[in-house]
Formats: C-alpha cells, structure tokens, sequence
C-alpha cells in the first residue's frame, strides 16, 4: 500500500468540556434588565418633554415591552446553553456568544498575561471572569460567569502552566 493514499488524521472540533456557573444565567438576566431600565428612563424624559399626542408614545412603549421580556427571558438561557470553556495540559479552549458565536484555542506556549476581574455584579452573584492574554492577533480569551473557586483554581493553572513553558508567547 503507498503512503500517498493515507489521508491525515483530522481534529474533531468539539464543545469544550466546561459549562460556566449556573448563577450566570441570573447575572445576564440582570445586566439585561438594568440596560433596558436605561432605554425606559429615555422613553420617560421623551414623554415629558414631548408635547405631541401620546400613541407614538404608546407604540414604542409596547415595541420597547415585547422586545425587553424576550431578550430578558431568552438570552440568558441560550447564553448559557453555548459558553462553555476547557483547559488540558496544551491549550485553553473558549466557545462564546448567543446570536453570534465564536470558538478560540489558544496554546497554552502562547499565554502572556492571566487575569481575574470580579465587576460588582459578577462579586453579587460570586462569579468571576478569567482573561487570558496571548500574543494573537484576535486579542484575549475571557471566560465569564465562572464560579469564584473555579476561576480561581483555574488562573492558578494558567499561571503554574506558562511558568513551565520556555516559550517566549510570541
């Protein structure tokens, strides 16, 4: 039989092995709820400072109603449903996103910086998100929505795996 008519080995891209933490999908939730209480507060100055008739009022209202309980019930869960996340011994693997979803592996030989950050509603919820710098050209990986503990021991790994890497993460 000739070698030549072997194909390569193919990669199976899979999910990542991780979902986030359950509590994520409150969080999301309430970051929805809060940037559309910002829309509501514009509809208010409007109607004030508007003296025309009300039923245009109405409508964007109504618009404005269906569209924030349906992002607000369906986002979160469809959110959590896709981010998911795995680090193994050669790489830290991301899927993200919910209307548009991206997946990223970056080597671990390529990490430059790992980074915790804890907003106050991710500190509300003790959730935290993990930042991992590299020298690509895509920018960082972010995990976010990891439990405390889990991100912690997670950034621990990071850093204790790119110490032992020689690379220079270029």
């Amino acid at each position: 039989m000739d070698d030549l008519d072997e194909t390569p080995p193919t990669a199976v891209l899979r999910d990542p092995a991780h979902r986030v933490s359950p509590r994520a999908r409150r969080m999301w939730a309430l970051e929805a709820v809060l940037g559309e209480l910002v829309v509501l507060a514009g509809q208010v100055v409007w109607w004030f400072l508007d003296d025309g008739g009300r039923t245009t009022h109405w409508v964007v209202f109504a618009v404005w109603l269906v569209v924030a309980v349906a992002y607000t019930a369906v986002m979160p869960v469809w959110r959590y449903r896709v981010h998911r996340w795995e680090s193994t011994e050669h790489a830290i693997y991301t899927q993200s996103g919910w209307l548009t979803q991206e997946r990223r592996i970056a080597p671990l030989s390529r990490v430059q910086t790992v980074d915790l950050q804890r907003g106050p509603l991710e500190r509300l919820f003790r959730l935290a998100t993990v930042t991992v710098t590299t020298a690509s050209a895509a920018g960082p990986l972010e995990i976010s929505g990891l439990d405390l503990p889990v991100a912690q021991r997670l950034v621990e790994g990071l850093t204790a795996a790119a110490v032992l890497d020689e690379g220079d993460a270029t």
